[in-house]
């Protein structure tokens, strides 16, 4: 079972919970922010700082969700594929 939390006090506010969803949603504000380019050097440095981090976990959230719905199996010749879960595809 993929565990979406993840007790931090990176990502700001003291240690809590933090969902993929709610990183998710943080970085895109983070995005939003400083594309508003509303902010000194100092705080678009620190709001940069944060959304690489939160960058970070969601890729690692992602990655792990990746290798739990992926399945290795064999092929009709013997050889081990990669089955993707949704797509039924295979990799070789």
């Amino acid at each position: 079972m993929i565990s979406n939390h993840r007790t931090d006090d990176s990502f700001g506010g003291g240690m809590k919970e933090v969902t993929f969803e709610k990183a998710l949603e943080k970085l895109e504000k983070i995005v939003e922010d400083l594309e508003g380019g509303d902010f000194s050097l100092d705080a678009s440095l620190k709001k940069y700082e944060e959304g690489v981090k939160l960058a970070r976990f969601c890729r690692e959230k992602l990655g792990k969700a990746r290798q739990k719905i992926e399945s290795l199996t064999k092929d009709k010749e013997g050889k081990f594929v990669i089955k993707d879960f949704e797509e039924g595809t295979e990799k070789e």
